[in-house]
């Protein structure tokens, strides 16, 4: 295990040494057409939203918000240096086929621990649900186990049941925002995105490459493979030319027994301004 992977495993330690401490909530019925009740946790809240849906839509649009108190933070699918990605159960769902958790682009928190990627104060994850039986109802229910960190990193739960059906909702201009600020998946040519190893070193320094015509900031966060991987955050480098940004980082937190001289594929998420996108791409 590298020092990176050791050091990203510290607080699922305290997570799990809370989590036996830790009272589960009961289960919240739906109060309203298109919201499920708060399930309420020491520093944080969940709930389920709908957003508008047309009869005869094959697929529903819903939401998990979460709420925290102020100075804590939750993760992205990945979480970093530090942190536990959220888990959604949606088993005893009705006439549901799919729930497919969709994540708005992150921010990027710094602290002793290293770098991490979530959110505060608030987020919706958008969900695209796709009943068994199209236009019949689906009855959702979620059981999210999830992080909420401050200066030390603690397990949260939550549970929540919403009815979804055709119709308007008053959570649908909220869904649509999250929805727009999840990353769109774009070719990696689209953007004439590069990677490739500069050096031969045990873990050799990978230089990305891209346009960026608008000269607007780009934050740049990168995942391996698999959930296993735990590679860090590229870092902006110095002498690109006009309309274009380079960035660096080494290739450290490798799955136990992987090569950093394989050929494995890398997916990269560019965030600017309000705009996020997804490209993937092979490093050989």
């Amino acid at each position: 295990m590298t020092d990176r992977r050791a050091k990203r495993c510290r607080p699922t330690v305290h997570f799990a040494i809370f989590l036996c401490a830790f009272s589960i909530l009961p289960g919240t019925v739906a109060s309203a057409a298109d919201t499920s009740s708060w399930s309420q946790d020491s520093k944080s809240a969940i709930r389920l939203i709908a957003g508008n849906n047309h009869g005869g839509d094959l697929a529903l649009r819903a939401g998990i918000e979460v709420k925290l108190q102020p100075g804590w933070h939750t993760y992205w699918r990945y979480p970093g240096d530090s942190g536990v990605p959220p888990r959604f159960d949606f088993a005893g769902s009705e006439n549901l086929k799919s729930a497919k958790v969709l994540y708005p682009a992150p921010h990027v928190f710094s602290d002793d621990s290293g770098n991490s990627m979530g959110y505060s104060d608030r987020v919706i994850f958008p969900i695209q649900v796709t009943p068994r039986q199209a236009g019949k109802p689906v009855v959702v229910r979620l059981k999210i186990d999830y992080a909420v960190c401050e200066k030390l990193c603690i397990p949260a739960e939550g549970r929540a049941e919403l009815g979804l059906t055709s119709g308007p909702s008053g959570n649908d201009a909220e869904l649509s925002a999250a929805e727009a600020q999840v990353p769109v998946p774009i070719a990696a040519a689209d953007v004439d995105l590069r990677a490739r190893r500069v050096n031969d070193a045990a873990k050799p320094l990978v230089a990305v490459d891209l346009k960026t015509p608008d000269a607007k900031p780009v934050v740049l966060l990168v995942e391996g493979p698999s959930p296993e991987w735990a590679l860090p955050i590229p870092k902006p480098a110095q002498g690109a030319p006009a309309g274009r940004q380079h960035f660096g980082f080494e290739l450290d937190g490798l799955p136990p027994g992987v090569s950093p001289k394989g050929q494995f594929e890398l997916t990269f998420t560019l965030v600017s301004g309000d705009r996020a996108v997804e490209v993937k791409t092979h490093l050989d």
